[in-house]
């Protein structure tokens, strides 16, 4: 078994307490998927990191499924086990990412039939409604308590279901996908508790154009950026300037203290937003704006790039190595003896979790940090500062063949001219699916493409002179759509 510390020096976890079986999937996962996803291999190091995953599947309590904890002896210790719904959700949406990963790991298909026949059981027990504060996938019980009822659940489900779909081709699990849905779009107000509510957004761009569904997802999109939640107040996308330091783009809520952003739900709310584009371009420019933005304020996180002035603990570069990142910044500090701080704030919760017991270097996030490979694996820099080149495939998991895809984004009020390189062995052509048209020819290595003030441009690189068809409204390649909505 192999488990990480959620925060530093957490006197929960180790060794040492509680028999060393305290340990969140989150993080776990977390640290997993965001290594295997700049390219680390993580189940053929000197332990089979991926493998170890396995322990956090609660075969032995009924649920039949991914859980945040290994066991319900430890969970009342910390991370909502049990009584909590996204945590109960989450730890399967970061198993399925991974599975698509490592498909031929051992149980690992097991596992995912086993999660996915749950949640469409879940789906079928709650007949589109999600108004609970979660689900007891044993008894398949839905239970409201002292905790926020959670909706958007029925997001991290639909993605759930619709992964499962198309990796199995189980129809079951089509229609559990469109039914949750469904009942997401019934809201009629916004119910965001976290992480989960984007990842409605995505499967209902995927169903539109894969299923023949109508989805209008336009306020799921504004719901999970909007900061106007009911239960989870203020929670959404901040935006603003602190004292020169332009903090917007950060993922948390807008009210706490002056408003508290965090670092992990800054880096996941990318793994569902990036491949959303390529299946509506409609919200390229958006999404591209957004992530800009997000890039700006990650760094801020880490004690390296946050003058000392403006972070609790001045001497947390050691302790971070440089990878380690503060858990959260906040308007104003949390701590009586940082209140003196100027925004923004780089901080986190640890110590609160055990009142005078866990150390002030408890700040620094391990669980947030691991996510890092979601940018890492996503976000690449071109050779006009502030212009990401954003790769649409990378946590577009279980998707169809595909040529590689990029968002393009140019913030200046004047034209750029950004150098594509050719990612394929062989010539190219260049296809904008923004503007639904091709917009460079025979490309061998490079080419200067310039994007225009203001403006975003989706390029996919097509083999030159391809076999060009369009299929029920699509655009294909040789066969693989470039194109999902070609009308």
């Amino acid at each position: 078994m192999a488990g990480i510390y959620t925060a530093v020096g957490d006197v929960r976890q180790g060794l040492q307490n509680h028999k060393g079986i305290f340990h969140e999937a989150l993080t776990t996962m977390g640290a997993v998927l965001g290594a295997s996803l700049v390219g680390i291999d993580k189940s053929t190091q000197q332990y089979n990191y991926v493998a170890m995953l396995k322990n956090y599947f609660n075969k032995e309590t009924g649920w039949n499924i991914m859980m945040n904890n290994t066991c319900p002896e430890v969970a009342l210790l910390g991370g909502g086990y049990g009584r909590d719904w996204w945590y109960d959700v989450y730890p399967n949406v970061l198993f399925y990412s991974i599975y698509s990963l490592y498909p031929n790991e051992k149980d690992f298909e097991q596992i995912a039939r086993s999660i996915a026949e749950k949640f469409y059981a879940a789906d079928s027990v709650l007949q589109g409604n999600y108004n609970y504060s979660f689900f007891n996938y044993a008894t398949l019980t839905p239970t409201q308590n002292q905790i926020c009822i959670q909706p958007d659940a029925a997001a991290g489900q639909a993605w759930v279901l619709y992964m499962a779909y198309k990796k199995f081709g189980d129809k079951r699990y089509l229609h559990g996908a469109i039914n949750a849905i469904k009942a997401l779009l019934a809201l009629n107000e916004n119910m965001t508790y976290e992480l989960l509510m984007p990842y409605g957004a995505y499967v209902a761009a995927m169903l539109n154009v894969e299923a023949g569904q109508q989805f209008d997802f336009q306020k799921i999109l504004d719901w999970s950026f909007d900061g106007n939640a009911k239960c989870r107040e203020g929670w959404g996308v901040l935006v603003g300037n602190w004292n020169g330091f332009d903090i917007s783009g950060m993922v948390g809520s807008t009210v706490h203290n002056g408003g508290y952003g965090f670092l992990m739900n800054t880096y996941d709310l990318a793994l569902p937003l990036l491949p959303m584009v390529r299946y509506d371009a409609s919200y390229a420019a958006a999404v591209g704006k957004w992530m800009l933005n997000a890039a700006n304020v990650a760094r801020l996180f880490y004690p390296q790039y946050m003058p000392a002035n403006h972070q609790t603990l001045p001497n947390a570069i050691a302790t971070s190595k440089g990878v380690i990142a503060y858990e959260g910044i906040i308007k104003k500090s949390l701590y009586k003896e940082s209140e003196h701080l100027a925004a923004p704030v780089a901080q986190g919760d640890g110590p609160l979790w055990v009142q005078d017991k866990n150390p002030r270097e408890s700040q620094l996030s391990v669980y947030g940090s691991g996510h890092v490979g979601i940018f890492g694996s996503t976000i690449h820099p071109t050779n006009i500062p502030g212009i990401l080149q954003l790769d649409l495939l990378a946590t577009d998991f279980f998707h169809q063949e595909a040529y590689p895809t990029h968002l393009y984004t140019n913030p200046y009020a004047a034209t750029k001219a950004v150098i594509i390189k050719n990612k394929l062995k062989h010539p190219i052509d260049l296809y904008n699916t923004v503007e639904g048209k091709f917009v460079a020819r025979n490309i061998r290595q490079h080419f200067s493409y310039k994007i225009g003030a203001k403006k975003t441009a989706v390029l996919v690189q097509v083999p030159a002179g391809a076999l060009i068809t369009t299929i029920n409204g699509k655009l294909l390649a040789n066969n693989v759509v470039i194109d999902f909505r070609k009308n």
